[in-house]
């Protein structure tokens, strides 16, 4: 168990985490509940159009960006901490015939690389809970800029036994109440939201990760898969909590759009 970890330390287990081949064998090209379907809603409540040019923020393999670019026809840029994983999004991009509408950086979400008001658009989709700085993303909008986000939402206190950093890596012990993000965003200059509750995309996800957790582990006992740090038993412990705890409504994923004055 960890007590505490650094902004730092989350930052790059993350990355190094969501990296891996373990995390692929998990989750599939999609790291976030609701899929690409959701992407694409997203997309729609934001309204998004060829026009627009879009930052998916902590974009991992492009799944998203290139959904969206293939979608609505913007131009989308994704920035993630870990260069593995922007490599494969470029890679992702190019497969798919849309490396002309994408750009992938990478960069600290809270440390944007990137020009105020150079966007129309931001998106995140499971990674906005991380953030200990939930206002960076105003700064790189322009004035009537849209943003949408799907995330991890707690309701009450979280239990002691989740307290880890495999719960922060699996964007749990960072997230609040859908009230408080709302509270956040219009104290950075946000307005006019839409509120979505989709914790039923989150218990799919949860019960497709549990029911893969069995190739992991016959992956890793035929020594084809290096598990590295990451504690099998522990995961399982914390799919299975996930489970009792969206059933109890103490976690859920949430959609919210808004506009930044």
């Amino acid at each position: 168990m960890i007590d505490k970890a650094t902004d730092s330390e989350i930052k790059i287990c993350c990355a190094t985490f969501y990296q891996s081949d373990v995390v692929r064998l998990l989750f599939g090209d999609v790291l976030h509940p609701g899929t690409l379907e959701l992407t694409s809603h997203l997309g729609q409540i934001i309204g998004l159009t060829e026009t627009d040019r879009v930052l998916d923020v902590a974009c991992g393999r492009g799944a998203s960006a290139v959904h969206l670019a293939e979608r609505f026809g913007c131009h989308v840029t994704g920035l993630d901490y870990g260069p593995e994983s922007v490599a494969g999004a470029e890679e992702h991009a190019a497969a798919r015939g849309v490396a002309h509408l994408t750009t992938f950086r990478t960069g600290d979400a809270e440390e944007l690389p990137l020009d105020n008001g150079t966007f129309d658009a931001v998106i995140s989709e499971c990674s906005f809970c991380t953030f200990p700085d939930k206002t960076t993303v105003a700064r790189v909008l322009r004035p009537g800029g849209r943003l949408g986000l799907t995330d991890m939402t707690v309701s009450g206190d979280l239990p002691d036994d989740i307290q880890s950093l495999l719960s922060w890596v699996a964007c749990v012990t960072g997230a609040g109440t859908p009230e408080h993000y709302v509270a956040t965003l219009e104290q950075a200059g946000f307005t006019s939201f839409t509120i979505e509750n989709h914790g039923a995309a989150l218990m799919q996800m949860v019960n497709d990760v549990r029911r893969r957790f069995l190739a992991v582990e016959l992956a890793a006992g035929l020594g084809k898969l290096n598990l590295g740090d990451l504690d099998l038993s522990e995961g399982k412990r914390l799919a299975l909590r996930a489970v009792e705890l969206i059933e109890k409504g103490v976690w859920g994923y949430t959609l919210i759009a808004a506009r930044k004055e």
